[in-house]
């Protein structure tokens, strides 16, 4: 997290100094969805990472003119959109990393299994030409539901044959944003100084905050761990409410798909210590084969998964709760991308 886009004004100014520099490796990201809600804020904030040369904008529709808007800011990347699936391919090809936030949001009453219906579809599609037309990207998965997309996503590479696992995450870092935002607040601390393990899923109760160890640590009575853990899984909720129905987490999901999209270019660029959380697959937890816990990242991708360190009574107690919810999503993820 400390490695985040530098977007102060003196990140600016450091980023405009590595546009210079000949020894960053070029490096292009595609964004696949990039019209939408949160496409746009996530091409925006990529297009000031230093780390990116070559930027594509990808949707159905609308997306020439996210690019010519985004083009105009005075940074590296070189922007273009494409648009309809005569294009897709040419917007993949040679991508290092490849951010998928397309599908829809999620809306008042909607749950992810109403998401399931339409973005799963969505998501195969888009994953089957990323594996056709740029096999070896880094793929993030932003489309919800996450617990059940990114198995989708690794069924289709396996059967294309182009699957590794250490290449493909679902972004849970909006919850370790939120965590981290929630416990500052509650503690009076400086949340640039926080850091709080995040692991399990991403969706409501398969959300895990890690309290106990969080960093600089701050008792907590039952109840505060009780509070905070409901307000960072329930924290989509949150947003879509007061959003009153016209929209969901589009620009903070902008930023923490943004955040998680740097620490893989980092990491691919042999940046030592690169770590975060997000969700793989893992041998974590022995009964779910994806799992959210720290990672460590690197020019392979995902390096090393970390396990899980001790965990309060309340964690473990959360821990053993999520796991039939988070194994149910996983399965129909599978069997949807077997399908067909």
């Amino acid at each position: 997290m400390k490695g985040l886009l530098r977007l102060s004004q003196q990140a600016l100014a450091a980023s405009q100094r590595a546009y210079s520099s000949s020894s960053t490796p070029e490096r292009k990201v595609a964004i696949l969805g990039a019209a939408g809600g949160i496409g746009q804020p996530l091409g925006l904030l990529m297009k000031m990472n230093p780390y990116v040369s070559d930027l594509a904008l990808y949707d159905i529709q609308g997306t020439p003119g996210v690019a010519a808007d985004i083009s105009h800011i005075n940074s590296k990347a070189k922007t273009k959109g494409y648009a309809g699936d005569e294009q897709l391919g040419e917007a993949l090809k040679g991508a290092d990393v490849i951010i998928i936030p397309a599908g829809v949001p999620r809306k008042p009453g909607m749950t992810r299994d109403d998401l399931f219906k339409i973005n799963a579809s969505i998501v195969k599609g888009l994953v089957a030409a990323a594996a056709e037309h740029a096999p070896g990207a880094l793929l993030n998965i932003i489309s919800n539901p996450v617990n059940s997309t990114v198995p989708i996503a690794a069924e289709v590479l396996k059967q294309k044959g182009t699957y590794d696992p250490k290449r493909l995450f679902g972004v849970t870092t909006l919850d370790v944003v939120r965590a981290r935002t929630f416990y500052a607040e509650a503690k009076g601390i400086n949340v640039a100084d926080v850091e709080v393990p995040v692991v399990g899923g991403h969706a409501g109760v398969t959300i895990l905050p890690l309290f106990s160890q969080a960093t600089p640590h701050k008792d907590l009575s039952h109840e505060e761990a009780i509070a905070l853990t409901k307000r960072t899984q329930e924290g989509g909720t949150e947003v879509v409410q007061a959003k009153a129905g016209k929209g969901s987490a589009t620009l903070s999901m902008a930023y923490a798909g943004a955040l998680f999209a740097d620490a893989c270019l980092r990491g691919l660029n042999g940046e030592p210590d690169v770590e975060e959380f997000c969700y793989v697959e893992s041998q974590v937890v022995p009964e779910l084969s994806f799992f959210s816990s720290r990672v460590r990242l690197g020019p392979n991708g995902a390096e090393k998964i970390f396990d899980l360190g001790e965990l309060s009574e309340f964690e473990q107690a959360g821990l053993k709760d999520l796991i039939g919810e988070l194994k149910s999503s996983i399965d129909k993820g599978i069997e949807f991308g077997r399908s067909g």
